[in-house]
C-alpha cells in the first residue's frame, strides 16, 4: 500500500530530492515509504508521466524532455558544476552529512584568491562575498542540496541529494574520458 503520494509528489515535482538523511522527520519517512514500496511508486507516478528515480540516499523525478528542454536543463545544470567546483575547492571532501556555516565560507573567500575569483564568476551581480554566499545557500537550499540543521548558529547539513551532483561530474567525467580515449 503506498500512502502519502500528494507530500511526495509535491517536493518532486518541483525538482526536489526525498533524503535519508534530511534533518526534517517527515522528508526522512518520505523516504522511508519509498524505498519500502519503491516498485509500486514507481509504477503509480509513472502513469501520470513522471519516471521515479533513486540515487544514493534519495529519490528524485525525471521526465522525457524536448531537445529545447533538454537544452535548457543542461544550461542549468551547468551552473550547478560551477558551483560544485566552487564548494570542492573550498573543502574537497563537502559531500554530503558535512556541516558548515556560510561564515566559514565567507572566511575562506577573504583568504583564498581562487576562492574569491570563482565566487565573483558564479555571482557577479552580487555587490559583497557576504552576499554571494547568502545567494549560493539560498541556491543551495531551494534546490535540496542542504538544509537548516540549527537556525540559531546558521549551520547547514549537506543532503545525500548533494550525491546527484557528485553522480552527474562523475558521469560527465568518464564520457569525456571515453571520447577521448576513441579518438586516439
Amino acid at each position: 500500500m503506498i500512502i502519502k503520494t500528494k507530500e511526495i509528489f509535491d517536493i518532486l515535482s518541483r525538482g526536489g530530492f526525498i533524503c535519508q538523511d534530511s534533518v526534517r522527520m517527515e522528508n526522512k519517512r518520505l523516504y522511508d515509504y519509498i524505498e519500502e514500496h519503491f516498485e509500486e511508486y514507481r509504477q503509480y507516478f509513472q502513469g501520470i508521466g513522471f519516471v521515479l528515480e533513486q540515487g544514493n540516499g534519495y529519490f528524485h523525478f525525471t521526465r522525457a524532455e524536448s531537445r529545447n528542454e533538454l537544452a535548457a536543463r543542461l544550461a542549468r545544470l551547468g551552473v550547478w558544476i560551477d558551483r560544485l567546483d566552487f564548494v570542492k575547492t573550498f573543502h574537497g571532501g563537502f559531500s554530503a552529512g558535512i556541516r558548515f556555516t556560510p561564515s566559514l565560507f565567507t572566511e575562506a573567500i577573504a583568504s583564498d584568491v581562487e576562492l574569491k575569483e570563482k565566487a565573483r564568476r558564479l555571482y557577479e551581480n552580487e555587490r559583497s562575498v557576504n552576499a554571494a554566499v547568502q545567494a549560493l545557500v539560498l541556491d543551495m537550499e531551494k534546490a535540496g542540496f542542504i538544509e537548516l540543521e540549527n537556525e540559531f548558529e546558521q549551520r547547514y547539513k549537506v543532503t545525500a541529494a548533494f550525491h546527484f551532483l557528485e553522480d552527474l561530474v562523475e558521469m560527465l567525467t568518464i564520457s569525456e574520458e571515453e571520447a577521448h580515449e576513441t579518438t586516439q
